[in-house]
């Protein structure tokens, strides 16, 4: 403990904190304490400083706010009572004085009757007295070790002792009103004994639940990093299958796995329908008839649902800050995501795009144009597919990676192997989502530098539709309106008129507008083709159900095939870890043991 030898010379302390226990079993032993603190002192002497003044004043505040403590001030008879500072602190946590005895020593030291006649006032509650009153006691000295304690009791039969009540002097009077105290707050705290003692059990028992299964030998680790991956698994099929209800862990939104990634995959679809083109396509479908201009409100309202969710989810996507990567996330994901870049809207000059085009690479084509001509043209109005695909994949991807951590975080909060397993696992989610990525940039090229060409009849039957619309928009001139029919406006055509309708237009011209609407016709098959293909492919294959998704990198059959010593690198316990569940487990079995004798 460090203290002198002698407070007066030598090295070390005079004071300290530690505890200098003593403990005596057996058959016939009382189940009590007994606290032998420091007596108070005011000034300092020889050997003591003021922080040793403060150290035993602090001791004996710990120990006599404690409730259940019997306060034993011992005063000695021969010094003056209003000096002793331990009846002013006992008054402080004790009010009502029912735990505070005094005990007054060295009696044999008092020979003036003036105070020995002070002392007998203390006994009788005539100066400060306690609700427990004054108890005085005779005890060996340095130089009757020899002596019986009854022999010392005998000087209680002189005056002025002996007109002091017989309960209040000598050490038997003593014991037994500490027997009945000991008693009496013994039967008032029981109750709360117990709650506190199956309390500590509970947290005791709470603590271990921290600490995870023991991870001692292979078969035990093996064990519960098994758990682990399997409750990993469970967990990343419901996020997959929106079943949020499976466990509370869902409320975090980072574990709606499938949610955001369906919502992250409409706001692509949307922005890459309305701005993934270079330059706006002519829109002939609006010159049909007057009807399509007198209608806009049914055609906004039929809209405005649509734009109002998509509003909405670009609301969410900002405050699930999908875009603010952390410096962790941008070390592990480096090379793999983009950063959100600005991308242009589309331009409007179409027209006059397909003419230089067409300039460009016209050769000795009768009526015709080269066949390159909309490879090039398409190329052209294609070419920010790849960074907004880059940009779509890299928000999925990020999610996925938030997922797995947070997924892995609910199902291992002991942060030591979470992180040894995370470290491991990194490496082949990292390869994953390369090649992910790498499958949305083959989409990517595959689209944009492939011959156009496609069997899906719905181009024919869109190149179709556009020829009729501009020979409907030639023709509407011409044409005679008729109210009469169906109370609308008709247009009534002349037969005759048809052939002659784009008679007046020269081939170049009937030229560029062929190219606009094969363009447009497959540039629309092409954009739809895409969006799925790299959801489906990308996305739902590569990171989501496919065999390599980055959600069966952590599995039990990984587990399984570990090697002992990785094992053990992973989830065997550290020295520390040993040592605090063995302290846990001790003081388990330590208040179950007091529980059982409390119950008897």
């Amino acid at each position: 403990m460090g203290l002198r030898a002698d407070i007066m010379t030598g090295s070390g302390a005079v004071f300290s904190e530690d505890v200098l226990k003593i403990e005596v079993h057996g058959p016939h032993e009382d189940y009590l304490t007994i606290i032998d603190v420091p007596g108070i002192f005011r000034t300092t002497t020889q050997g003591t400083t003021k922080d040793d003044m403060a150290m035993v004043r602090g001791l004996v505040k710990s120990y006599i706010r404690e409730e259940r403590t019997i306060i034993l001030a011992v005063l000695p008879s021969n010094v003056d009572i209003a000096t002793q500072e331990i009846l002013e602190l006992a008054e402080d946590y004790d009010k009502s004085g029912e735990r505070t005895l005094g005990v007054l020593t060295k009696p044999d030291l008092v020979l003036e009757p003036s105070a020995q006649a002070a002392v007998c006032d203390l006994v009788q509650g005539k100066r400060r007295p306690l609700a427990l009153g004054y108890y005085l006691v005779c005890n060996r000295g340095p130089n009757n070790n020899s002596i019986e304690q009854p022999e010392l009791d005998q000087m209680f039969r002189r005056q002025p002792w002996n007109d002091l009540p017989s309960d209040q002097v000598g050490i038997p009077a003593l014991r037994k009103q500490l027997s009945l105290l000991l008693v009496e707050i013994t039967r008032r705290e029981f109750p709360k004994l117990l709650r506190e003692v199956g309390d500590q059990i509970r947290d005791c028992k709470r603590e271990l639940d921290t600490l995870g299964p023991p991870r001692q030998d292979e078969r035990e680790q093996r064990s519960f990093l098994s758990h682990i991956a399997g409750t990993f698994q469970d967990r990343a099929r419901a996020a997959l299958a929106a079943d949020y209800n499976a466990d509370a862990v869902f409320d975090n939104d980072e574990l709606r796995l499938i949610t955001c990634v369906v919502n992250i995959t409409d706001i692509f679809s949307a922005d890459f329908q309305q701005e993934a083109h270079s330059r706006r396509f002519e829109n002939i479908e609006l010159s049909e008839s007057p009807s399509a201009a007198e209608t806009p409100d049914d055609l906004s309202s039929e809209v405005e649902p649509v734009v109002s969710m998509i509003d909405r989810l670009r609301d969410l996507l900002e405050q699930t800050q999908i875009d603010d990567i952390t410096p962790e996330e941008l070390v592990e994901l480096d090379g793999i995501i983009v950063h959100p870049m600005f991308v242009p809207s589309p331009q409007d000059d179409v027209a006059t795009w397909i003419n230089d085009v067409y300039l460009h690479t016209r050769g000795l084509d009768l009526g015709t144009f080269n066949a390159n001509l909309v490879s090039l043209a398409f190329a052209e109005q294609s070419q920010k597919w790849g960074d907004m695909t880059r940009i779509y994949m890299s928000r999925v991807i990020i999610t996925l990676h938030r997922f797995i951590a947070a997924a892995l975080r609910s199902v291992c909060p002991e942060e030591q192997p979470r992180k040894q397993v995370w470290s491991v696992i990194l490496e082949s989610l990292v390869e994953r989502y390369k090649a992910a990525m790498a499958q949305a940039d083959l989409l990517v090229e595959v689209e944009r530098r492939k011959k156009p060409y496609t069997l899906n009849r719905q181009f024919n039957e869109a190149l179709s539709k556009a020829r009729g619309h501009r020979i409907a928009d030639l023709l509407r001139p011409r044409a005679r309106k008729d109210t009469r029919q169906y109370g609308q406006m008709q247009y009534m055509v002349n037969l005759d008129d048809i052939p002659k309708a784009a008679e007046n237009k020269r081939n170049v011209e009937q030229l560029q507008e062929q190219i606009h609407d094969i363009l447009r016709a497959y540039y629309s098959l092409a954009l739809d083709r895409f969006i799925d293909n790299v959801f489906q492919q990308a996305v739902d294959y590569h990171l989501l159900h496919g065999p390599l998704s980055p959600l069966k990198v952590f599995t039990q059959d990984w587990v399984i095939n570990l090697e002992p010593d990785r094992l053990e690198q992973l989830v065997g316990e550290t020295k520390a870890a040993k040592r605090r569940r063995s302290k846990v487990v001790k003081k388990i079995d330590d208040l179950s043991n007091a529980l059982k004798i409390l119950k008897t």
